[in-house]
């Protein structure tokens, strides 16, 4: 029990300097001080925190702080998304439906990850599953809830 007890209160020392790293990276990005700010994110994120990630692939998708670049902002999109992150999935949905960085637009996986990120609580992504809806056929849309039924069970498996 004691054994336990430590790592619990182990594992809550190491839980908060991490949101607070965090908290600090974002405060310095909307201070525009963009270096620092991904210099702050850059153990938080190599620790596997998803929203650390998260914040560095905003950083690559809108130059802040380093040149755009639309493959690395992708790259830490999926990072955090496939670790359940609803910003990071509409980043991932936005990404497949406008083809950016891609051979081409992919609406069958832009709903996929937009229905994951509402599933997941990212208000915004209703709106962006209703606008895509209107240019996917009901076949797309067949095949699209195929793949959420193959990565709800998993990612989110008490929703």
């Amino acid at each position: 029990m004691t054994r336990i007890l430590a790592l619990g209160a182990l594992l809550l020392l190491v839980a908060v300097p991490a949101r607070a790293d965090i908290e600090a990276a974002r405060d310095l990005m909307e201070a525009g001080e963009f270096e620092a700010a991904r210099a702050a994110l850059a153990p938080a994120a190599r620790s596997g925190n998803a929203d650390a990630e998260e914040l560095i692939g905003v950083m690559y998708a809108m130059g802040l702080g380093v040149e755009r670049d639309d493959v690395r902002a992708f790259e830490w999109y999926m990072r955090a998304s496939m670790k359940g992150h609803p910003g990071a999935q509409s980043g991932i949905g936005w990404y497949y439906e406008v083809g950016r960085g891609l051979p081409a637009p992919d609406l069958v996986r832009a709903y996929l990850w937009y229905a994951l990120s509402a599933i997941g609580g990212d208000p915004d992504a209703a709106i962006s599953l209703e606008d895509i809806t209107r240019r996917m056929t009901p076949e797309e849309i067949g095949k699209a809830h195929v793949l959420i039924d193959d990565y709800k069970g998993w990612m989110y498996p008490f929703r």
